[in-house]
């Protein structure tokens, strides 16, 4: 009866609300691994912004090649390893000491790079002469005169040629004036081979005809080189930079594009080289001085097509030999005074 007498106790208990109670230190574990892992983080980052170049492809290296791989592999024992790969440098990068086997970058033959750099710049003046041809066929200024224009590629480079057309010369008789209608050609030029960055090579070249004072006085050699530099004038007046400039010279009629009349228009004209890079070091080097052009006419491309930009008669005009004499000549003797012709002073 006693123990039925006796109260029940029911222990309750009251269950804080909110973030009042105590959650133990496990949060404080977690913090200082986040801290640890960002302190690493931040010295990682600082380390790398630190490293130069080669101590990043070191490290590179290392990881791609770790000596723990190559020990397994067989060779020296990691802990009596003197260098950082067996078989290498002291540079990890094997810049210096063994060469690595099958690298292409050091088993090209020099020669070889060098014939295949020449066949991808002759490749850059091809598609630079089929732009200018195809320029030619879309700006007006050019379309009319393109009988006048001949593209071709030559040992030099890129050889572009304005030449007198059939009653319409570049110049007055025995003078270096050049006419409103070639200095617009010029200076369309200028804006076409300013794609590259090769540089330019101008000659002067005129037919045979003397002037009244031979050779002694003012002859086709300074006329030649005086139509020469008003060409690169008006080059430069339509954008060329005159730092591209290399070479200009006059040729007089010793390259002549029409052998049979040493009288011919033809003959008549203003050669512009796109030079490549063997020219340039030629010139460079005082190789190529004698006369840059040779007497083959560019009729034919090396590919055998036709090599002026429109279509032409012939080697580019309409050259009837029946019809020279009553073309303009280039010095038909018509200036009385041997010192002569009003020519453009050079300006440099």
């Amino acid at each position: 009866m006693a123990k039925k007498d006796q109260p029940v106790i029911i222990k309750k208990v009251k269950k804080a609300s909110g973030h009042g109670g105590h959650h133990g230190g496990a949060w404080k574990i977690a913090y200082a691994d986040f801290v640890t892992a960002m302190m690493a983080f931040f010295l990682l980052m600082w380390l790398l912004a630190v490293a130069d170049k080669d101590v990043k492809r070191g490290i590179a290296d290392y990881f791609n090649n770790p000596p723990v791989r190559l020990s397994l592999m067989g060779g020296q024992n990691v802990g009596e390893q003197t260098r950082p790969l067996p078989g290498g440098g002291q540079d990890l990068t094997m810049q210096e000491g063994a060469r690595k086997r099958g690298d292409p970058k050091t088993d090209i033959d020099p020669v070889e790079a060098e014939k295949k750099a020449k066949q991808l710049e002759r490749e850059e003046l091809e598609k630079l002469k089929e732009q200018i041809t195809a320029a030619i066929d879309q700006i007006p200024s050019l379309q009319q005169y393109k009988g006048q224009l001949l593209l071709d590629l030559t040992s030099e480079g890129l050889r572009i040629q304005v030449v007198d057309g059939e009653n319409r010369p570049m110049f007055d008789t025995g003078r270096a004036q050049l006419k409103p209608y070639a200095a617009e050609i010029l200076q369309e030029i200028s804006q076409l081979i300013n794609a590259t960055d090769n540089r330019i090579s101008i000659s002067g070249h005129t037919d045979a005809r003397a002037f009244v004072g031979g050779e002694a006085g003012y002859s086709n050699w300074e006329l030649s080189n005086d139509r020469a530099n008003a060409a690169r004038r008006e080059l430069i007046r339509g954008g060329l930079d005159a730092g591209r400039v290399m070479r200009v010279v006059g040729l007089a009629d010793t390259v002549r594009l029409d052998k049979e009349d040493p009288e011919s228009p033809q003959n008549r004209r203003i050669s512009i080289v796109v030079m490549n890079k063997a020219t340039e070091e030629s010139i460079t080097r005082g190789e190529g001085e004698a006369p840059p052009e040779t007497e083959e006419p560019p009729a034919e491309a090396d590919d055998g097509e036709v090599a002026p930009a429109g279509d032409i008669d012939g080697a580019g005009v309409d050259a009837d030999p029946a019809d020279a004499a009553a073309d303009i000549g280039d010095a038909a003797g018509e200036p009385a005074e041997p010192a002569g012709p009003a020519a453009e002073p050079d300006e440099g």
